[in-house]
Parts: structure tokens; C-alpha cells; sequence
């Protein structure tokens, strides 16, 4: 049984937790797209552990596989199951689809200087090679981690690959070239150090399924960051969506059982890009510092706001949810007022479907309901019933809202503080 659990926001919804969470009741967790611009924050007891890379079934011991449609950086990699095993964690359990593609050191330098040169109307990327090793992945100048266990095909195709980056580097951005040896000496280094760990990763993942076991599938970022459906150009590079789990995993969308939505009780957004409920003045502060809305992955301040219906039903029907896990209800506390945004309007139109136009996107106003705050510290809770009944009106009305029943709530970072309302 496939089980994908996916954010349905920005990113930063907590899927990490939920991942972590939900690893229990699976034999396997597979990341199926994205690369180290994702991060994962994990609580258990004292121990509070940030992923880039690794799927977080890792910290339950469950196989964990890094899927065909993530770019991978092999040296962010290594350090990550370094850390891992020091921390008592077994780094064997991991397994790296040899049709994965490789984030290489020009990958990033074009990331970033690609970047600068919008100006005004730069992303805001992580400068973390991501667009740039997709980018090669579609054009077919991109080098596989098939590629990178093979010595002489991986030095034939590197050096191939660099006569052309070198030529961009040198003659349109006045950067200094590099040497492709030197690149080559350091990837076979760690092609020794990830070969364990390689495998044929649709063949595994499938092979798991045929058996009867329970996967989940663990996407990065969110629905409003997806390059075909988010909010472009200001999205990832790859598709966090549920469609993508199976072109990133290698499985039939027959595979899939359960959809998982994970949405804060409010929405944050890190880098640029349209955020039209975004709070303004204190309240956005308060909320980021409540909420220690950093990103994981680079420390950036995220811009908060209010908890967004008209994007919500967008990934509802565009991944098929059966569920959602509601997280963050916990930072809402003592908040007076709560508001939730139900439709758009632009120059007296009503629209209740996330606008594509640039110029719309600028000039919307924002249609919201108001629901009651509740003043009590509701991170102890455990069960729905004990919630305050303000607390438990408005998770039905997201609910409601988004025509999905809610699965999960969080009221806290750490693995206990998560009320199941219904299992899976």
C-alpha cells in the first residue's frame, strides 16, 4: 500500500514530523523529489534532528530510500549520515536510486549568479544547485549516480559536461573556471563512499509493495511550489505534488491508497514570490517569532499569514487528499480573532481559484471569514475532545472548507504532541 504525505501550502508544514510520525505504521519511507533546499525538523525527547536529504523514516529505523526524482549532493549527503550515525542511527538502512541525478559544484555557482542577474525579480533560491541540476536532468547533460559508480563514464561525461559550463562561466558570467579533474577526484571519493548504498530504486520500491508492505512517500516542498501548478516562476524545480511521487519513485498511480495533506493552522512562505494572505505589522512578527518560522534548510526569516482556503482546495483536488494533518494549531493560542481567507476578489470579481496573471496577483484583495481565539495553552492536548471548543470549531471549519476530513492536528514540535482524530 502506497501512502504519500505531502504539504499543500508553501512548504515548511511540518511534513518532516509527520513523516517521522507516520513511520510507525510503514515498513519504508521514500523522498521522491526535490534535494537539500528541503529541510525536515524532527523533535523526539531532547533530541532535535534537521534533515536535508535522508527520508526521516531513518530515526525509526525503516528503510529509507532517496528516490529517482531527487538531485542529490553527494558531499550534504555523507555529512548527513555522518551525523546520523554518530547520533545512533543505522546509515545502512538508507538506499540511493541509482537513476537519482547529481548536484554538481557548478551547479551551484550558476544558481546563484543566474539569480543576481533578475535583480529585483530574483526567486530568492538557496543557491543550492537545484534548478540548475534539474535543468541538466531535462536537457540531458545531467550525470546520474549510475554514472557517478562508474569510473570512466563518469570522467568521460564530466569532462563533457564542463567544457560547456566552463565556456558559460568564463565568457557570459566572467567567472573563473573550473577544473574538471579536480571535480572528478572528489565525486569518485564519494562515489566510493555512497556505493553501498546504491540500488535500482523502482525496482526495490516496487518489490516492497509486491510484498504487502506499507510505503510512505515523503515530498519536499509543497502544492504552491510546484513548477506546473505552484505559483510560478516562484516555485521549486521539480513536482512536490502527488503526481510527482510516482514519476520520483518509479511506481503506478494505482500504487497509491492515501493522499496526506500537511497544512499549518496558518501559512509561511520563504523566499519571494506572491503570499496574499500575509500579515502586516506586528502580528506577522509575532507569528514568525511564535512559530520560529526559519527555514530549516537555510536560517531565512519566513513571511507569515492567514490560514489560505482558496489554495487549500487547489492541492485538495489537484492531489486527491483523502486526509489532512493540521499542524502549528498550537501558535494560534491567544490570538483574539482568527481569520481565514475564503476567496480572492480583483476589481470587483470574485475568484476562488489561485489567479495565474502576475498583475492579478498583485492587486487582490482578500475575502475572509473571522472565527473566535482561544486564550488557553493547548500544547499538553492529546485528544480533539479536550481541545477548547473555539480550537475545535475552527479545525472543523478547515475542514469544511477544504471538503477533506482532518486526520492529524499538531500542537507542539515533538512527536507526542500530535492528536490522531483518524487513523489511516
Amino acid at each position: 500500500m502506497g501512502i504519500v504525505l505531502i504539504g499543500v501550502q508553501w512548504g515548511d508544514e511540518g511534513k518532516g514530523k509527520m513523516t517521522d510520525f507516520l513511520a510507525d505504521q510503514v515498513d519504508a519511507v521514500v523522498r521522491y523529489q526535490g534535494g537539500a533546499n528541503a529541510g525536515h525538523t524532527i523533535v523526539i525527547g531532547r533530541h532535535e534532528y534537521r534533515l536535508n536529504l535522508v527520508p526521516s523514516g531513518i530515526l525509526t529505523g525503516k528503510l529509507s530510500i532517496i528516490g529517482n526524482g531527487v538531485v542529490l549532493d553527494p558531499e550534504l549527503l555523507l555529512q548527513e549520515l555522518g551525523d546520523l550515525q554518530e547520533q545512533g542511527h543505522d546509515p545502512a538502512l538508507l538506499k540511493i536510486s541509482d537513476a537519482a541525478h547529481v548536484i554538481m559544484p557548478y551547479h551551484k555557482i550558476l544558481d546563484a549568479v543566474e539569480d543576481e542577474l533578475r535583480g529585483a525579480k530574483r526567486l530568492g533560491t538557496t543557491g543550492r544547485g537545484i534548478g540548475p541540476a534539474y535543468r541538466d536532468k531535462a536537457a540531458r547533460w545531467g550525470i546520474r549516480v549510475a554514472d557517478l559508480a562508474n569510473a570512466g563514464t563518469f570522467s568521460d561525461r564530466i569532462r563533457g559536461a564542463m567544457e560547456r559550463v566552463n565556456a558559460v562561466l568564463q565568457h557570459v558570467h566572467d567567472r573563473d573556471p573550473l577544473d574538471p579533474e579536480e571535480v572528478i577526484d572528489t565525486y569518485l571519493q564519494y562515489a566510493e563512499e555512497i556505493q553501498p548504498h546504491i540500488c535500482n530504486g523502482p525496482a526495490m520500491i516496487n518489490d516492497l509493495l509486491d510484498d504487502g508492505n506499507r510505503v510512505l512517500f515523503e515530498g519536499a516542498q509543497g502544492t504552491m511550489l510546484d513548477v506546473d501548478h505552484g505559483s510560478y516562476p516562484f516555485v521549486t524545480s521539480s513536482n512536490p505534488t502527488s503526481g510527482g511521487a510516482c514519476v520520483g519513485a518509479g511506481v503506478a498511480p494505482s500504487r497509491i491508497k492515501e493522499v496526506i495533506g500537511v497544512a499549518k493552522a496558518y501559512v509561511t512562505r520563504v523566499g519571494d514570490g506572491p503570499l496574499p494572505t500575509q500579515m502586516t505589522g506586528d502580528l506577522g512578527e509575532k507569528m514568525r517569532i511564535r512559530g520560529n518560522e526559519y527555514g530549516t534548510a537555510t536560517g531565512r526569516p519566513r513571511r507569515c499569514g492567514w490560514l489560505d482556503a482558496v489554495i487549500l482546495r487547489h492541492a485538495a483536488r489537484l492531489n486527491g487528499l483523502t486526509g489532512l494533518c493540521l499542524t502549528k494549531l498550537d501558535v494560534l493560542s491567544g490570538i483574539e480573532e482568527l481569520k481565514i481567507a475564503v476567496a480572492y476578489r480583483h476589481k470587483n470579481r470574485r475568484l476562488e481559484h489561485f489567479p495565474r496573471d502576475p498583475e492579478v496577483l498583485e492587486d487582490l484583495q482578500i475575502e475572509y471569514i473571522s472565527l473566535p481565539g482561544w486564550t488557553e495553552n493547548i500544547s499538553g492536548v492529546r485528544r480533539l475532545a479536550d481541545l477548547p471548543e473555539a480550537a475545535q470549531y475552527y479545525v472543523d471549519t478547515v475542514s469544511d472548507l477544504a471538503g477533506v476530513p482532518v486526520n492529524y492536528l499538531s500542537v507542539g514540535p515533538a512527536r507526542n504532541q500530535t492528536i490522531e482524530c483518524e487513523s489511516l
